[in-house]
């Protein structure tokens, strides 16, 4: 009886606890359903979807936002594979953001990876005409980056294969060739001709001797030139002094022969006026003498009786 006792409750135990699980799960599964989503479609034209599949990861800066919904291949208005996502509301997809497909090297998994621009957006949750949830534009994945940069480096290694080719063709070789031997048979003149150019070197130095002792002589006489004419200077500044001096001495005369010059004007004109009165006065007798003279005999008889003399009528 203790044994099937004890049975007894293992099992009940057991029971329990995988009700227990049981719940936890529909508890957690629950919980998942009540997530708010956002639903994307992405349109890939030039990516391969090579390790994509449906609740693989979409990710936002390597975090994971949400999830690969579906996806189906569509030929309008060009051939392109249609990709419906799920994001988290949380997570900040802005308009101008751009998907791309981002592929482990080791285990080839993919996941689709959104990046915002740089410059600040709006939301991106309105959906173009004729389309069910608003559309993600396709980006251009690092590998895809890579891929390319390989591919111009290959194309531009077999330009240089091809000019190196072209380089070492026959009659470049021929030309190379002729130009070596031309360089031989001038070696070969330099080295008969050592003596001379010793000599002409010898000359160069000798000239540059000659130049630099010229040079000297002339900083030499530039120095003694420049000393004179700073004592030149020196001596037009007095020069340049006293001459101020002797014209404000000048011009203290002028004026001082300006202002006796114009004393003697005062003057000399009140003399003309007195002179002036004076011959007028002489002018007035002068006319009475002469009008006495212009009759000797009232001078000398008297005046007649129709001239009454002076004071009478």
């Amino acid at each position: 009886m203790e044994a099937e006792a004890r049975y007894t409750l293992v099992g009940a135990i057991v029971l329990a606890t995988a009700a227990l699980v049981v719940l936890a799960i529909l508890w957690v599964a629950g919980r998942a359903d009540d997530i708010a989503y956002r639903h994307y479609t992405i349109y890939f034209r030039s990516q391969s979807m090579d390790g994509l599949d449906v609740d693989s990861a979409v990710k936002m800066r390597g975090i994971r936002v949400g999830m690969v919904r579906d996806f189906d291949f569509v030929t309008e208005p060009d051939d392109a594979v249609r990709v419906v996502v799920k994001v988290s509301e949380d997570a900040p997809v802005r308009q101008g953001a751009l998907a791309y497909v981002k592929r482990n090297i080791v285990t080839g998994l993919a996941t689709i990876e959104i990046a915002n621009p740089k410059d600040p957006a709006p939301f991106l949750d309105k959906a173009p005409k004729g389309e069910k949830h608003p559309v993600i534009s396709e980006g251009t994945s690092e590998l895809d980056n890579v891929a390319s940069a390989v591919s111009r480096m290959a194309e531009n290694g077999a330009l240089v294969l091809d000019k190196i080719n072209t380089l070492l063709s026959e009659e470049n070789q021929a030309r190379v060739s002729a130009t070596l031997a031309n360089l031989e048979e001038i070696s070969g003149h330099l080295a008969d001709s050592k003596g001379t150019l010793d000599a002409a070197i010898q000359g160069i130095r000798d000239a540059s001797d000659e130049f630099r002792f010229a040079g000297a002589s002339i900083s030499q006489a530039a120095t003694q030139a420049e000393g004179s004419i700073t004592e030149v200077g020196k001596n037009a500044q007095v020069t340049l002094q006293e001459a101020a001096r002797t014209l404000e001495g000048l011009q203290k005369e002028t004026l001082l022969i300006s202002e006796r010059l114009q004393a003697l004007s005062d003057a000399g004109t009140l003399e003309l006026g007195a002179m002036s009165r004076d011959v007028r006065t002489a002018a007035d007798a002068v006319t009475t003498a002469g009008q006495k003279l212009s009759n000797p005999r009232a001078l000398l008889l008297g005046p007649g009786k129709q001239q009454p003399g002076p004071g009478e009528r």
